[in-house]
């Protein structure tokens, strides 16, 4: 065994032959159980991660190492040993490695103690076990450093209270010249020197659950350094300074001590540029550049310009994510090649960058409060990435780029998901700017566009119609080359081809005359391989509106393009001015409902509000999806318009609730929705029941509670479990779908129990369910009530996808006066129509969505998430489903009462208590088994 070895082991025992370490190793899990569930509040924080560990373990480890390391060599000279140990036959970097390993080993006995407290929250929630790893890799190298500066400070003196006191001082220090307070009152360039100078700063980025070269070459250089001096202070007492041999000794240690800590100090700085040699830990990569963002910016034709604009002061709480930003866009120039132009300014310093940016682009500063040394100030800052390519550009703020949450009352802001919001973007302003030459380029396949017509019974107003389909289909195959081709074909004479149309495409003649006396044919149809778009032109059309039917269908087949969804929702009336009241004090209308939903999911999206007004009301065929949410009392016309949007292979997303909930004058209530949806559903087959969904495993909702106190009537809200907001994990959802892809958790409020019938042709996938302890109400009444009747699995979610039969099959059009002709129905769908259906039609309302944005309601942040996945989904645009995530607060606790609680914070402290317990045995029984060696007391025991 090596000198070094051995010197740690006789260290480290004798740490724990007194109730030295015992004492610390007590009290350090004392404390670190009373800032977890004290201080932290971790049930009321109600998310499955230990932040509140890791966020203590930082200033706790400068207690800890320093009263661990007070005694190392001050009780060594107090007690005259030194002198001892400076004569033995070991070197003295065998000594200060030895006594640096035994202090490390008892950091590492104490982080170990605390491992309970991960392993509980992994049975309470989904706890990423990446920041966890990386949580405990950060504090022993922190704990490493820190004990290499307590062992220097402590060889510098014999008094083991100033050893501990400098030790605090100077390890105090530096974990706080890197936090928030400090920061806040410098600018943003010099708080980023000093986050990368603290302590505490650079184990919060290896406590993301990333181990990047930078930090860890940081806490070794601090550790090199410290130990460097702790051998030249201690082999300096070895040396004779007024001898010419020993002060020439002296000056060569200073000399290699100088170049140790000169060399560290040029490796935190050579490194400091290098972002790629890093392991991302998490359990989705989230901080890792995905191979989807990569192949976005691989398929990029143009230059891209990314411009990130940051002021120099900021909000505190916004300064620290500007070098992650900075960070993650140096990731982007890194993977995109010259293709991506990566820079940064400040306007603020730039007057006429400041003018250009405000009339070219919009981006304005945000005035926001700085805490400056001697004042609090309001200043003009910039927090905005802009994206250029080509013509097109794109604007990320900070509302784009980050959430807050005020959990427990503290305010916690972090990026949100800043890869996929970059990237998305990049891929909206490609796909803008794209013209209809790159987006043929780019067809995975040949495709044909063949125009279904019978020129010798068309009508005089389809004849004018078809000549221009010919004109625009004859230019766009022209200019496409082979990539795309026109035909026509009549198959008015033919029966075999008008089976096989039939079959293939849904296609049908059309009624010439109300009687039906006389049939002409007339469609539009795309294919490319197994794809097949149609496109439907009705009534008066241009040649613009043919051309840009024809593009849309064109661009709807190449993977990844902008979507463009319809959401058809019920606009609410506003009530008839009251002539008694002055119309300034008139009441405001009343607002629609997904005004959030709008607002958030149109970032990603191109969001279009419908109303199907008219005697025969449409669809437009160039929406890529339907999303229907509270849309009211349907009539036959609507529905039908609905209906043959999905025959002809449109996609719909259908959130069917059978109530709806509405607030009145802060009071919720709900009442049947007797919409006409569920007719349509229930024909492609999904039926939506009239009851409401409970479950045992539920979120809580905000109840007022009136209480007395002191003779006063107070009332308060308090979180309380509420059966009707079922809380969804991801064992009651379909893994692989991506649908649920990146979701932990989810909740479905006031849900109705669906009924899954998929028709011949029609594939159906539950997505998602309750517990087997879930029940159902047939009251109106969303006041919590005890369970009756039977338990059981509940449908809340449903996917389709096939070939659906018409609602109006074989009956008439109810488009047309007298009822028509059942041949101007399509009767069935395309093979690749999708439908999903969710049982709540609240499930993204402004009511959840506002609940979303409250202390306690993190578990409702990933339902807006989940339409967006539906969405992506339906148009099979996944590809960026693998790096959306659900947020930072997405991986919420399994709901649990308060007993269950008190159960779980009572047993850590009770096995704390044992652990420690069993230490102080085991180092008791090993202190017993050593046998004392009689000195002797005779002349002849001496000899």
């Amino acid at each position: 065994m090596t000198p070094t070895l051995v010197v740690a082991r006789k260290e480290l025992r004798a740490l724990f032959q007194s109730p030295v370490a015992l004492i610390f190793l007590g009290v350090h899990q004392l404390v670190v159980l009373l800032a977890f569930f004290g201080a932290s509040r971790f049930f009321a924080r109600n998310l499955a991660d230990v932040r509140p560990l890791f966020d203590w373990l930082p200033l706790l480890l400068v207690f800890l190492t320093a009263a661990i390391t007070m005694r190392a060599w001050a009780e060594e000279r107090k007690l005259g040993t030194l002198e001892v140990l400076m004569t033995l036959p070991v070197r003295t970097r065998d000594l200060v490695l030895g006594k640096f390993l035994a202090a490390t080993a008892l950091v590492g006995i104490a982080l170990a103690l605390t491992l309970p407290l991960p392993l509980m929250v992994a049975q309470l929630g989904p706890l990423d076990w990446g920041p966890v790893i990386g949580g405990y890799v950060g504090a022993l190298l922190l704990g490493a450093s820190y004990a290499a500066l307590g062992l220097c400070v402590s060889s510098r003196t014999d008094n083991q209270v100033v050893s501990l006191m400098v030790t605090l001082v100077v390890g105090g220090l530096l974990y706080v010249v890197g936090t928030e307070p400090v920061t806040a009152l410098v600018s943003t360039d010099t708080g980023e020197i000093l986050r990368a100078l603290g302590t505490g700063a650079r184990f919060e980025s290896i406590g993301r659950g990333v181990l990047d070269v930078r930090d860890l070459a940081y806490y070794a250089a601090w550790t090199a350094t410290f130990l460097a001096l702790n051998h030249a202070f201690l082999e300096g007492d070895r040396i004779d300074p007024d001898s010419a041999r020993g002060a020439a000794r002296q000056r060569g240690i200073a000399l290699v001590t100088a170049l140790i800590a000169a060399n560290a100090v040029a490796a935190v700085v050579w490194l400091t540029p290098v972002t790629a040699a890093r392991v991302d830990l998490t359990e989705n990569g989230e901080y890792t550049i995905s191979p989807a963002t990569r192949s976005v910016l691989g398929a990029l034709d143009e230059p891209l310009f990314i411009h990130g604009y940051f002021s120099e002061r900021t909000h505190p709480a916004l300064a620290p994510l500007v070098p992650q930003l900075r960070d993650l866009l140096t990731e982007y120039a890194i993977a995109g090649g010259d293709t991506v132009q990566v820079d940064f300014a400040d306007p603020n310093a730039d007057p006429d960058l400041e003018g250009r940016l405000a009339d070219q682009f919009s981006i304005r500063a945000v005035p926001v409060q700085v805490d400056d040394r001697t004042q609090v100030a309001v200043v003009n800052s910039f927090f905005h990435i802009l994206v250029r390519y080509g013509d097109q550009h794109a604007v990320l703020s900070f509302d784009d780029l980050i959430e807050v949450n005020v959990a427990t009352g503290q305010l916690d802001v972090r990026l949100r998901n800043p890869e996929y919001d970059l990237t998305r973007t990049i891929k909206r302003v490609s796909q803008d700017f794209k013209p209809l030459r790159a987006v043929l380029a780019d067809l995975p396949a040949p495709a044909t566009i063949t125009l279904y017509a019978s020129p010798g019974s068309l009508p005089d107003a389809y004849r004018e119609v078809a000549d221009t389909v010919r004109t625009v289909g004859a230019r766009i195959a022209s200019d496409a080359g082979d990539a795309v081709t026109f035909t026509e074909v009549d198959p008015a004479a033919d029966r075999g081809e008008q089976e096989r149309i039939y079959e293939a495409y849904g296609v049908r003649p059309l009624a010439a005359d109300l009687l039906a006396t006389q049939v002409f044919w007339f469609d539009i149809v795309l294919t490319m391989g197994d794809e097949i778009e149609r496109i439907a032109l009705r009534g008066e059309v241009s040649e613009s509106d043919v051309s840009s039917a024809m593009e849309a269908a064109l661009r709807r087949l190449v993977p990844g393009q902008r979507t463009t969804v319809g959401l058809l929702t019920e606009e609410p009336e506003a009530p008839p001015p009251n002539p008694q009241i002055p119309p300034q004090f008139q009441p405001p209308p009343p607002q629609a409902d997904y005004r959030g939903l709008e607002q958030l999911l149109g970032r990603e999206v191109e969001i279009r509000r419908l109303t199907l007004d008219g005697e025969e009301p449409t669809i437009d065929p160039t929406l890529d999806v339907l999303l229907i949410a509270r849309p009211g009392t349907l009539s036959a016309t609507q529905r039908f318009a609905i209906d043959q949007y999905l025959m002809r292979g449109g996609r719909v997303v259908a959130l069917a609730g059978s109530h709806d909930i509405s607030v009145d004058g802060g009071q919720i209530a709900a009442k049947p929705a007797a919409t006409g949806l569920g007719e349509l559903l229930a024909a492609w087959g999904v039926t939506v029941d009239g009851s409401f969904v409970l479950d045992e495993q539920n979120a809580p909702f905000p109840r007022p509670v009136r209480e007395r106190r002191g003779g006063i009537m107070l009332q308060r809200v308090e979180l309380a479990p509420y059966p009707f907001f079922v809380d969804v994990r991801t064992n009651a959802m379909a893994q692989g779908h991506a649908a649920m892809s990146g979701l932990d958790a989810i909740t479905v409020p006031w849900a109705a129990p669906l009924t899954v019938s998929a028709p011949d042709g029609v594939e159906a996938t539950v997505l998602a369910h309750t517990t087997a302890g879930a029940w159902t109400s047939a009251s109106s009444s969303i006041e919590p009530a005890p369970p009756t009747g039977d338990r059981g699995e509940q449908v809340l979610a449903v996917a389709l996808t096939g070939a659906f039969p018409s609602a109006f099959k074989d009956k008439p059009d109810p488009t047309r006066p007298g009822g028509g002709d059942t041949r101007t129905v399509i009767d069935r769908s395309l093979p690749d129509a999708r439908l999903a259906v969710v049982g709540s039609s609240a499930v993204v309302g402004d009511l959840v969505l506002s609940l979303a944005q409250q202390p306690g309601g993190e578990v409702h942040a990933s339902n807006l998430q989940w339409i967006g996945n539906l969405i992506d989904w339906s148009v099979e645009d996944t590809e960026l489903l693998t790096i959306r995530t659900s947020g930072a607060y997405a991986r919420t606790l399994l709901p649990i009462d308060d007993a269950t609680r008190q159960a779980w914070e009572a047993g850590q402290v009770v096995l704390a208590i044992v652990l420690v317990l069993g230490i102080a045995a085991g180092a008791r029984r090993r202190r017993d088994r050593i046998v004392p060696v009689p000195l002797p007391t005779t002349r002849s025991e001496v000899a």
